[in-house]
């Protein structure tokens, strides 16, 4: 059995800087990555399987193909492997929530995949199905801080903030990542830096016209003593707040809105 782990992604910054002739838009985004997340694990087995688990598991269970599937059929492909492998997926985190978790568990399938078959993790064919799957998946099989520019997928390796405490926030409403961008204004507000706090998320707003509520969850944030950065993630509706104390502002978070999705984790 192999196991791998599908940490959350963040964008502590995520600039847009143009929409593109193939439908895409030029990004300039600082990814990082938790300590927690999904999971992965992967066995040989006598015929293929994908079985689904954990909290947000039922929301996926009635998909016959997703990102771990067609992550695994694009590895055979390219690296001319047939030999069949149980897959479990632990869904830990909210679906369709902006912190990477279909392109994460897509990332540690290859990641497993790639152990299990002796492929080195730095082979470049890993990061060319990657980049196939998704424009995030790129950055989730870096699994390391970085900004990302294009679609997201060309990578620059920056110091990161591991040990950083951060609290996760999710609503519980899954936000179209295509409405989203299609509600952005179109304004270039410039390029982006190393430093979070420098940065901006330019898709906040349109996420909000999409899901109001994500407003109130950066206001609860914002609210937090201690809480240094605070910031909605990819197109939401997760957002997260980097400060002093994860668990306890998880505790006051749960406290006052006891529908919401916390999660509290530090930066790795």
């Amino acid at each position: 059995m192999i196991v791998e782990p599908a940490p959350a992604k963040l964008n502590l910054a995520l600039h847009v800087r143009r929409r593109r002739p193939d439908g895409y838009h030029d990004l300039e985004t600082l990814f990082a990555f938790c300590r927690d997340g999904d999971v992965i694990s992967l066995a040989p087995a006598p015929a293929d399987s994908l079985a689904i688990t954990g909290p947000f598991g039922a929301a996926l269970a009635s998909e016959g193909d997703n990102l771990v599937t067609r992550a695994r059929d694009a590895f055979r492909a390219t690296f001319g492997v047939s030999d069949p492998c149980a897959i479990v997926l632990e869904k830990n985190l909210p679906v369709a929530s902006g912190i990477g978790g279909g392109s994460a568990d897509a990332a540690a399938t290859l990641r497993a995949l790639a152990r299990l078959h002796g492929v080195a993790p730095d082979d470049r064919r890993l990061f060319d199905i990657a980049a196939g799957l998704g424009a995030d998946v790129p950055a989730c099989l870096l699994g390391r801080s970085a900004i990302g520019y294009g679609k997201g997928d060309d990578l620059r390796p920056v110091e990161g903030h591991a040990g950083s405490p951060v609290l996760l926030v999710n609503p519980g409403v899954a936000v179209s990542t295509a409405r989203v961008f299609a509600g952005w204004d179109g304004a270039d507000r410039g390029p982006i830096g190393d430093e979070p706090a420098a940065g901006r998320n330019d898709l906040t707003a349109a996420a909000v016209a999409a899901a109001p509520v994500i407003a109130e969850v950066l206001a609860a944030l914002e609210a937090l003593p201690g809480a240094r950065l605070v910031r909605m993630s990819g197109s939401g509706a997760t957002c997260f707040a980097l400060c002093d104390d994860a668990r306890a502002a998880a505790a006051t978070i749960a406290a006052h809105h006891p529908g919401w999705w916390v999660l509290a984790t530090e930066l790795r």
